[in-house]
């Protein structure tokens, strides 16, 4: 039996910060994480899999001690976010904020790999076989693993993703549902160079996005239902390109398709983020529709919420007080990760449809918003984290 303050299931990107912020605070931490990323090397073309790091994330991971790590590898910093339809349309720029960028694309993997990075300078342990089972007391949890080592703590962390083993077998049901529409991510290298700027156009079939990359590299997402998303991926990429050409709008510029991967888009919630000495973060507890690229970020926000409550570590003296740090986590992300999940649900609904009122009001909306003044600022504020 190896003991530890705390076991993190889960060395993803949001597994990894947790666990990196412990251990900077002092407890001794083991991660159990079966499928390590391939080392970084730069003539690699990027990966398929991409996400928009919000300004609140990206000072997380600098005061974890990542940032350093990540930016030496490859990023893309934006500065300008564009929505818009068929008339109606809002701009969002750094500069009206003062501020030097709104966020940055980066590759999944290459925040993993930064943050493993910076783990390397602490004794944290690793485990690479898979979670078989949990046996909880009220002092404490034991994690078997497939190989048949065991593994005590303190306190048990599932950031294992949305199909999370941790809250299978703590027993925490989930509720939610699958979306009518898919995704279809598009890997993308332009001849211009890499812009400064991520947008998306609004369909009633879905929107379609362009998120810039390193390089000239970049990422397209095409919305659109199950059938469509289908069929687009049984084109050959000369094919696929010109359907691109033909729906993408004209800002647009020209480029070679790399790769495509299509992931359906779920919402799920679980019923309780905490269950005796366990606790959910990120994917784990919560998967939103990805219209506004806050999925990781609310997962990053969750991270710096649990990090605040566990900076205090008298409660391994007293474990009342860790029961009370628990709720408060809880209570603070809960109501604020619904509140974004049902924001991203009342867009998805406004902006899926071609009735024709609704249409006229989400132009008319999109062009209020563009001289909103400080609402806008405030907008733009809350989606970057602040």
């Amino acid at each position: 039996m190896q003991k530890y303050d705390v076991v993190v299931v889960g060395g993803n990107m949001v597994g990894a910060s947790v666990a990196l912020g412990l251990a900077h605070q002092g407890y001794r931490v083991a991660i159990i994480e079966p499928a390590m990323p391939t080392p970084f090397d730069p003539e690699q073309a990027p990966d398929i899999r991409v996400s928009a790091i919000s300004l609140a994330s990206e000072q997380l991971l600098d005061r974890l001690g990542a940032w350093s790590f990540i930016k030496a590898m490859r990023h893309c910093c934006y500065r300008r976010l564009s929505v818009w339809e068929e008339q109606g349309r809002t701009d969002f720029s750094a500069n009206e904020l003062d501020c030097e960028h709104l966020g940055h694309i980066i590759e999944n993997r290459i925040v993993q790999l930064g943050l493993h990075q910076a783990l390397a300078a602490y004794p944290v342990s690793w485990f690479s076989a898979g979670l078989k089972g949990l046996q909880q007391t009220h002092e404490m949890t034991v994690a078997e693993l497939d190989d048949g080592t065991k593994l005590q703590a303190e306190l048990i962390i599932g950031a294992d993703g949305a199909a999370s083993r941790v809250r299978q077998l703590s027993g925490i049901a989930t509720h939610g549902w699958q979306y009518a529409q898919q995704a279809l991510a598009i890997s993308i290298k332009t001849e211009q160079a890499t812009q400064d700027i991520t947008w998306q156009r609004f369909r009633p079939s879905g929107p379609l996005a362009f998120l810039p990359l390193y390089d000239g590299y970049a990422s397209l997402v095409w919305y659109d239902s199950a059938e469509q998303v289908k069929r687009l991926k049984s084109l050959t990429f000369n094919e696929l390109k010109i359907e691109i050409q033909s729906n993408f709008p004209e800002q647009l510029v020209d480029f070679d398709i790399l790769e495509t991967a299509s992931f359906p888009l779920t919402r799920m919630h679980a019923n309780s983020y905490v269950q005796g000495r366990v606790v959910l973060l990120g994917d784990a507890a919560h998967t939103i529709n990805p219209l506004a690229g806050q999925g990781v970020n609310l997962g990053f926000k969750d991270v710096a919420c649990l990090l605040d409550r566990l900076a205090d570590n008298t409660w391994r003296m007293d474990k009342s007080k860790l029961d009370k740090l628990l709720k408060q986590y809880q209570g603070k992300r809960y109501k604020d990760n619904l509140l974004m999940m049902s924001t991203m649900d009342v867009l998805y609904a406004t902006f899926s449809n071609d009735l024709a009122p609704v249409k006229a009001l989400r132009n008319l909306g999109l062009s209020v918003a563009q001289r909103a003044g400080l609402l806008k600022k405030q907008v733009t504020r809350y989606a970057m984290g602040l």
